[in-house]
C-alpha cells in the first residue's frame, strides 16, 4: 500500500561507557558541539544502523537488498541494472529513469534515504522520503580517554624494543552518559517516487526500536533506543508546521539530578494542549 501521509518523529537513544560516534578527523573522539558542548551523532551513522538491521533480517527478500554496505561495489550494482529486462533495450534517457525505477524497486536503502547512483551507467539520483538530522544530546558531554594496554605485539621488531615485555598501549576515548535526540521526516510525495510503501515504512520503524540491540561492540558501550514518538498527518501535505510538532516532546533532566547517569535521571513529556486537527501521535516506545 502506498503512503499517503506525512509523518515526523522524535527518536530518543542513549549511550552508557562507550563511544556513539567516533570523529575519524578529530582521533576518534566522541562528536561535540564546541561551543555548547553538545554531543552529537550523524545521520549517516544511524542510517548505517538501519541498513545493517535490514541487511541482517531481509537477506532473504530479493526487494529489500542494501545498496550501501560494507565491501559493496556500487558501480557493480549499478551496471547491473542496465542489464535487466525492460531497461537494456531502451533509448539512452529511458534506460537511465528505467534503471532508477530498478535500483528503487530492489534496494531497501535506495527507495528508503535516497542514493546518487551516477558513478557507473548512469541510474540517476534518488531524493529518498525518510530525512534524519544529527542527533544532539540533551545535556554536554564530557569524553573521558582512558589508557589501554595489549598483552602482545604485532612484529618481532616490537617486541625487540619492548624488552621482553610484550606490551602495547593505546587509548580509547567514551562518554560516561549521553542522551541523545535524533528528529526525523517522512514525505508521502517522495514516497511515492520511490515506492516506499506502509511494509518499509513498519519496517523502518521497526529498525529504529531494535537496532542498537544488534550492533554491539566494546567501543560504542551500552547504547539503546529509549523513546520513538512520531506525529502522523491526515493528509500527504501534512495539517500543522513540523517544528510545532516535534517541539510538543520535552525532555528534561530531574531536579534532583546535578549529573546524569542514566535515563531515569530525566523525564520526557508530551505537551497535549491545543492540539492541532488531523495530526495523531504514535507513541512506539516512552
Amino acid at each position: 500500500m502506498s503512503l499517503n501521509n506525512r509523518y515526523e518523529f522524535v527518536l530518543l537513544f542513549d549511550v552508557k561507557d562507550g563511544n556513539p560516534n567516533g570523529d575519524p578527523d578529530a582521533g576518534n573522539l566522541p562528536r561535540v558541539d564546541a561551543e555548547t558542548g553538545m554531543g552529537l551523532v550523524t545521520d549517516v551513522c544511524l542510517k548505517r544502523k538501519v541498513r545493517n538491521f535490514i541487511q541482517m533480517t531481509q537477506s532473504d527478500n530479493p526487494k529489500r537488498k542494501i545498496f550501501v554496505r560494507e565491501k559493496a561495489i556500487l558501480n557493480s550494482m549499478i551496471d547491473e541494472s542496465h542489464d535487466q529486462e525492460g531497461v537494456k533495450d531502451k533509448e539512452k534517457g529511458d534506460k537511465t529513469e528505467a534503471a532508477r525505477n530498478w535500483m528503487c524497486e530492489n534496494y531497501y536503502d535506495i527507495r528508503t534515504f535516497g542514493a546518487v547512483m551516477s558513478t557507473g551507467k548512469n541510474a540517476g539520483q534518488v531524493r529518498g522520503p525518510v530525512q534524519l538530522t544529527f542527533s544532539r544530546s540533551v545535556d554536554p558531554i564530557v569524553a573521558s580517554e582512558h589508557s589501554i594496554t595489549r598483552m602482545a605485539v604485532t612484529t618481532e621488531k616490537e617486541a625487540e624494543k619492548q624488552s621482553g615485555e610484550n606490551r602495547t598501549m593505546g587509548r580509547k576515548f567514551t562518554v560516561p552518559y549521553g542522551l541523545y535526540r535524533c528528529h526525523g521526516f517522512i514525505s508521502a510525495h517522495l514516497a511515492k517516487q520511490t515506492s516506499f510503501d506502509e511494509e518499509d515504512l513498519s519496517l523502518f520503524w521497526k529498525s529504529l526500536l531494535q537496532m542498537f540491540d544488534h550492533d554491539r561492540s566494546a567501543s560504542r558501550g551500552e547504547m539503546s533506543t529509549r523513546g520513538l514518538y512520531i506525529f502522523k498527518h491526515s493528509n500527504e501535505l501534512g495539517n500543522a508546521p513540523a517544528t510545532a510538532l516535534l517541539d510538543r516532546v520535552v525532555v528534561l533532566r530531574n531536579d534532583d539530578v546535578d549529573v546524569a547517569r542514566s535515563f531515569l535521571d530525566y523525564s520526557v513529556s508530551v505537551n497535549e494542549e491545543n492540539w492541532p486537527d488531523g495530526v495523531e501521535i504514535m507513541k512506539m516506545l516512552g
